[in-house]
């Protein structure tokens, strides 16, 4: 009976051990409080660091850049009325010929004989022609003194004038027989730069077959198109007078005139196309070549420039952050006037104002800023 009491007393021990172990409630002496925690810092905001640049007053002139295409006024291709034997080629590949000049010469023996016989039928009638005005002359003498009959003088004046018909029928053929003849002689239309030539003496030419082309290089053009929104600013500029162009080399710009404004706009691409001559004697503009033209229209007159990175534009329309003596952010509305590489024109702010460029990011009115060094204005307009 003591050995099965102390058996329970056991397991019941055990069992209490367990229990403890397994995760239940601890004697009242083993229960302790955790720490109170610590109340939680509340975090600091920076103030943001700026980049400002300073609004300047200056005149900005009015400015359309375009993408143009070097354009040759004039391009002929030379082509033969008749089909002729070549006897020689008197131009080379590439060489520059004034107007007019010799370029190739054709087999010309049948039509200097056709020229001859014309000639020589001319000079016949004509012959025949004067001896009818000189018996004419006399006629009308005898007849004056009733030594022939009126009828008789008649006839011999009807024979001087289909004569002087005949005459003139012979200086056609002749006029004609030249012209036929100056075929055989091919000359230049214009001066411009002879390009390849295709064929060489002693060929057998078809008539309208291409034998070479004269393309004038001096003066030449730049094609290109501006947006329909500029075509009122452009039409005024080139009623006004003379709008000057540049073409952008990478060396250097040269300065041409605008010379041709189409007289549509193209409604698919909503453009306009037009035209800028420039004198080209040092050949430093070819045809085809891609060149980027700037299209002078006006000048604004002392307006206020700001970079284009400071401003901010919303639903409501623009605007730019100011800072004032307290270094505190200012928002101010603005209407941009004119855009141009990476500054504009605007108006909405004072001269001397200095204006936020990098760091604008989540200003609001009033905001307290750092400024950092002031940037340029030339130089600041790349921010965020």
């Amino acid at each position: 009976m003591a050995k099965r009491s102390v058996t329970v007393a056991a397991l019941v021990a055990m069992a209490a051990g367990s229990y403890v172990l397994l995760g239940g409630p601890l004697p009242a002496r083993a229960i302790t409080a955790p720490p109170a925690a610590a109340p939680a810092a509340s975090p600091r905001v920076g103030v943001p660091l700026v980049r400002l640049a300073p609004a300047e007053r200056r005149d900005v002139p009015l400015e359309v850049q375009a993408n143009g295409t070097v354009t040759p006024l004039s391009s002929v291709e030379i082509r033969p009325h008749v089909s002729r034997q070549l006897t020689q080629v008197h131009v080379k590949e590439g060489q520059f010929v004034a107007a007019n000049a010799l370029l190739f010469s054709l087999d010309d023996r049948a039509e200097r004989a056709a020229l001859d016989r014309t000639q020589a039928q001319l000079k016949r009638d004509q012959a025949v022609l004067a001896d009818l005005e000189r018996q004419h002359q006399r006629s009308r003498e005898l007849s004056s003194q009733q030594f022939i009959s009126a009828s008789a003088a008649d006839g011999v004046q009807a024979q001087a004038e289909s004569q002087r018909a005949l005459v003139q029928a012979d200086q056609a053929a002749v006029r004609a027989a030249q012209v036929d003849l100056s075929y055989t002689a091919i000359r230049a239309p214009s001066a411009g730069r002879v390009g390849e030539v295709k064929v060489y003496a002693g060929s057998l030419v078809q008539a309208n077959a291409v034998l070479a082309s004269v393309t004038q290089i001096d003066p030449i053009a730049v094609s290109f198109t501006v947006p329909e929104g500029d075509v009122g600013a452009l039409l005024a500029a080139f009623k006004a007078g003379p709008v000057a162009v540049s073409a952008a080399l990478p060396d250097s710009a040269i300065q041409g005139r605008l010379s041709f404004v189409d007289s549509s706009v193209d409604p698919v691409a909503g453009t306009i196309r037009v035209k800028a001559q420039f004198d080209n004697r040092s050949n430093r503009l070819w045809p085809g070549q891609y060149v980027p033209a700037t299209v002078a229209l006006a000048t604004l007159r002392n307006a206020i420039v700001v970079p284009l990175a400071a401003i901010i534009t919303q639903t409501d329309g623009a605007l730019v952050y100011a800072v004032d003596e307290q270094q505190s952010a200012k928002p101010r509305k603005v209407r941009v006037l004119h855009t141009f590489g990476k500054l504009a024109a605007v108006s909405g702010v004072e001269e001397g104002e200095r204006i936020i460029v990098e760091g604008k990011q989540n200003l609001h009115p009033g905001a307290k800023v750092k400024p950092g060094k002031d940037a340029l204005l030339a130089d600041a307009g790349s921010g965020r």
